[in-house]
């Protein structure tokens, strides 16, 4: 299978990126752009002889590119569609600029089927970090899913497989665990994309020993700064972010203001640039995963894993505009 015969590879693309980065410090995938923005033009966005930043993984220390692709909805296309035709290019986009998280869910329709069929016609072979999720009650169901998503990804390993929402997670951990010691798959970890969910959340976080969290976290929604990301620092879980941008309502709500004076100086060009910002400069966050299908918006989106990070000063100017 594809990903079992490039397993090497991508493990040493990965820490020859993490070498070289410059270190800094759907709607669960993150909304889409409104249609009223312009696009972007990729090149533009892709800093040339520069690696994406890195964060490393608390378990293994292994680096992690800071910005990746969410599935939801954008690979959720009929291969015949105009849609699924461009969606190499989003691939293109993100190998391009050193980014490697792609998410993916069952429940994000078709996604996983696409996703693995692309990725198993990508030359060069890709440096694809795989993460799904199971989401559904019973142990045997999901042993059933996961080894769906195996046979969808076209791969016998998935490098992170998370329990979605937590749904019967004291019936699913076990076997991730059991998957784990077998190699099947690298990380495991939960996810969620609610705040009503983060007492639930934070039970299991101190319970249970965890490679990985994905949780919401966005400039207007940054409940999970109060308890949730202080203890995954403390946990030494890596974080995934959802939701980016709001599910899409917070960059309707900045694209008419004009971007703060300083955004040239932190090598930022765009709103969708600066709120994934926002977020990498929280010190637990790990990588964040904005959804799209347009590669013009995947090229943007990397560039905010590029040049500084925000300085608290700045974050504090960009809650204070938010709020206003």
């Amino acid at each position: 299978m594809r990903h079992c015969s490039s397993l090497t590879r991508r493990r040493l693309l990965t820490l020859a990126a993490g070498a070289a980065a410059v270190l800094g410090i759907d709607s669960a995938s993150g909304g889409e752009r409104p249609a009223t923005l312009p696009a972007p033009n990729p090149s533009s966005r892709l800093p040339g002889g520069r690696a994406m930043q890195t964060r490393v993984i608390p378990s293994s220390n292994e680096p992690l590119p800071v910005v990746g692709l969410g599935t939801y909805r954008g690979f959720d296309v009929a291969t015949s569609s105009p849609a699924y035709k461009q969606l190499r290019e989003v691939l293109d986009a993100l190998f391009a600029a050193g980014g490697s998280v792609i998410d993916s869910s069952p429940m994000y329709g078709r996604a996983e089927q696409t996703t693995g069929e692309l990725l198993s016609i990508h030359e060069p072979r890709s440096p694809a970090f795989l993460a799904t999720k199971v989401w559904t009650r019973g142990r045997q169901e999901g042993i059933a899913q996961m080894e769906e998503s195996l046979r969808l990804l076209r791969t016998d390993r998935i490098d992170l497989m998370q329990i979605h929402n937590l749904v019967d997670w004291q019936a699913h951990l076990p076997v991730l665990r059991e998957w784990k010691a077998e190699g099947r798959i690298r990380y495991l970890g939960i996810s969620h994309y609610t705040a009503s969910a983060y007492d639930q959340v934070e039970a299991v976080l101190r319970a249970e020993q965890l490679d990985f969290l994905q949780i919401n976290y966005a400039l207007d929604d940054r409940a999970a700064e109060a308890r949730i990301l202080p203890l995954c620092r403390e946990r030494g879980v890596a974080v995934i972010c959802n939701r980016p941008f709001g599910g899409g309502g917070l960059l309707r709500s900045l694209k008419d203001k004009p971007l703060p004076g300083w955004a040239a100086q932190v090598e930022v060009n765009s709103w969708a640039q600066l709120a994934l910002k926002f977020i990498l400069a929280h010190p637990a966050v790990t990588c964040v995963i904005p959804g799209t299908g347009n590669p013009k918006y995947m090229a943007e989106n990397a560039g905010a894993g590029f040049g500084p990070t925000l300085s608290d000063a700045q974050r504090q100017q960009l809650i204070a505009l938010v709020k206003g």
